[in-house]
This record gives structure tokens, C-alpha cells and sequence, in this order.
């Protein structure tokens, strides 16, 4: 039992093959129920679902990893796409037009800014970031509705209309058909997760990452330039929330102020359900990735069965809890393994 349950890496292997039977067993619920589960338009659909919760879950994890977490992702996911939208379109508080590349720098930058903020709460003025980033999280909530005049901005209505080249432009950022059938959407959440499992697991910010959030102090006792990766992983939190915006601006075609509250609720609920603890110290991407699939799953199925977003919401909630609880058994299991191999070797010596 020790060999098994005794040792972080081979639990976290175990939660991760329970995540995937998980999917496969909810599949199959969902296939018996709906027919239409597995066939191509919807399989298609529920990928595309997939795309903002991953890229913004990504990001989250490398935060939850340092034992911080981000409140404002969700509502700079819109304002970013906001932003975006006036700064081309018109018609919302800001007196002046641009390019569609101005704008979407400026999106870009917007939600930069906030990750920056985000993370000078945090290290410079001593905020807890639960705090810092639920204060941010209404300032964007606030500046989605001045910006934009609570307007709805739709390109292929706008008066005047954009010029073709930047309509082309813009459907490529992820409305453009890939393959003829998958939204090029999809290939943001391929990189996405490309970049960041090397990010985490294969580079010394991803060790360096992982031992902070193990154990503060000892790497601000070993100089690991702590406040620096905290201002990394805020910035790169906001970025990816700001760039998923901006794709599902380009793949739905029109874009309004919201809170988007629902995706960053489901993004930690993602990383948890994926493994992570929101002490600190343990995730990975693949079971970020298992936790968004699960999700969003559970999302598709549950519209397919023409059961409420309300009751998503409960199945979400239930979920996270449910992952939380398991994540404190398991770690009670290890501790209590690892204090019987200590009193073991005690008595042999």
C-alpha cells in the first residue's frame, strides 16, 4: 500500500487515469441517452467548447501552482474582445476608430495591463490575491459597460461596414473552417496546450514554479526570484483570458459586454478536477486538460438532455467539491503512508 498510495507521483497517475475513465463512462451515459452525442456536428461543437476554457485554465493552473488565483479572468476575457470590438467598429465611449491590428493590439494590451495590476497587488502593496483580483474582476466588469455604451458590436452588420481585408482578417483569428469542418479556433487550444505543457514540464520556470509553490519561504531562502514568476504567471493569466476573447469574438461574430463569470468558475473548477491543489505545489496540463474535457462534456450532455444551465452550474459546483474532497483523502493517504514507512525504518535501525 505504501509503494502505491505512498508517493505524490504515482497518486497524481491514478487520478489521472480515473479522470479519463471518468469521460469515458460519461460518454457513454450521454451516448445512451442522445444518439447524436458522437456525431460529427456535435463532437465538432464540443471541442470548440473547449477552446476558451482550456487557454484560460492553462494560465490558471500556472497561478494555483504558486498557491495564488484568479478571480478577473472572466471579465478580461470580455473586455479584451470589447475593447477590440469599439476600437474597430466604433459606436461605444472611445472617440475615435482604428485598424482592426491596432485594435487587437490594443485588446491585447488591455489585458496585459490588468495581469500587470493584478500581480503589483499582489507583490508590491501585499493584497492576497483572492482580493486583488476580485477587485479587478469588478473594475473590468465596470469598464466592459463604459467602453463599450452596453452596445452589442456585430462586423458583418457594421455601419460603415470594415474593409474586407481586415472582415478576412478577423474571420481567420478563429471563424475560418479548418479542414472544412473544424473552426481554426481549435488550433489556439492546440498551441495553447503545447506552450504551456513544455512551459510546466520541461523548463526550469515549470521546476521553478513548482518548488515556490511547494514551499515558499524555502525558495525565497534559496533566492528563486519569486516575485518575478508571480508577475509572469499573472500576466500570462490575463493574456490567455484576453486572447480567448478575442478568438471567440471572431468564431461567434459579435461580441457584448458580460461577465463571463460562468468561465472563470469553470476554469478553476478545471484545474482542481485536474489535480491541482489550490495550496500550491502540484498540477499539470494533461489533467488541466482532462478537467476542461470533463467539463465541458458535462456541459454538451447535460444541453443535449435539455437539462438547464442552472443545473450545469450544480453539476460543476458538485463536481469541484467533489474533487476538492478527494484531493485532501489522497493527501491524508500519503501522509499517513509516509509516517508508517518513517516509524518502519525507525524500529529496523
Amino acid at each position: 500500500m505504501v509503494g502505491i498510495l505512498g508517493t505524490q507521483r504515482a497518486l497524481n497517475n491514478l487520478r489521472l487515469l480515473g479522470l479519463v475513465l471518468a469521460i469515458v463512462i460519461v460518454a457513454v451515459i450521454i451516448q445512451l441517452q442522445r444518439s447524436s452525442f458522437i456525431s460529427p456536428e456535435n463532437l465538432t461543437t464540443l471541442v470548440r467548447s473547449m477552446v476558451a476554457l482550456g487557454m484560460v485554465a492553462f494560465a490558471q493552473m500556472l497561478v494555483i501552482l504558486l498557491g495564488e488565483i484568479d478571480l478577473s479572468v472572466g471579465t478580461v476575457y470580455g473586455l479584451a474582445g470589447i475593447v477590440t470590438a469599439t476600437l474597430w467598429l466604433g459606436g461605444g465611449a472611445l472617440p475615435f476608430t482604428t485598424s482592426l491590428p491596432v485594435a487587437l493590439a490594443a485588446g491585447i494590451v488591455t489585458a496585459l495591463t490588468i495581469g500587470a495590476i493584478n500581480g503589483f497587488l499582489n507583490i508590491n502593496v501585499g493584497l492576497p490575491s483572492f482580493i486583488a483580483t476580485l477587485g479587478m474582476l469588478n473594475i473590468a466588469d465596470g469598464l466592459q459597460l463604459y467602453v463599450s455604451n452596453a452596445a452589442t458590436f456585430t462586423p458583418a452588420y457594421n455601419e460603415p461596414l470594415p474593409q474586407t481585408w481586415e472582415l478576412a482578417m478577423f474571420d481567420w483569428l478563429g471563424a475560418r473552417p479548418f479542414l472544412s469542418t473544424i473552426p481554426i479556433e481549435v488550433l489556439w487550444l492546440v498551441a495553447t496546450f503545447a506552450i504551456f505543457w513544455v512551459l510546466r514540464h520541461r523548463t526550469v520556470f515549470g521546476f521553478r514554479l513548482l518548488a515556490m509553490g511547494g514551499n515558499l519561504e524555502a525558495a525565497r531562502v534559496a533566492r528563486l526570484p519569486v516575485r518575478k514568476y508571480k508577475y509572469i504567471v499573472f500576466l500570462l493569466a490575463s493574456l490567455m483570458a484576453g486572447l480567448a476573447g478575442i478568438a471567440d469574438f471572431s468564431y461567434v461574430g459579435s461580441i457584448g459586454p458580460s461577465q463571463a463569470g460562468n468561465l472563470m468558475f469553470s476554469a478553476i473548477a478545471a484545474v482542481v478536477i485536474g489535480g491541482a491543489s489550490l495550496n500550491g505545489g502540484r498540477g499539470t496540463i494533461v489533467g488541466t486538460l482532462l478537467g476542461v474535457v470533463l467539463l465541458a462534456m458535462l456541459n454538451n450532455g447535460l444541453a443535449l438532455m435539455g437539462v438547464g444551465s442552472f443545473v450545469q452550474l450544480i453539476f460543476i459546483g458538485g463536481v469541484t467539491i467533489a474533487a476538492v474532497w478527494l484531493d485532501l483523502v489522497s493527501q491524508k493517504l500519503i501522509r499517513s503512508a509516509g509516517q508508517r514507512s518513517a516509524k518502519a525504518k525507525a524500529a529496523i535501525a
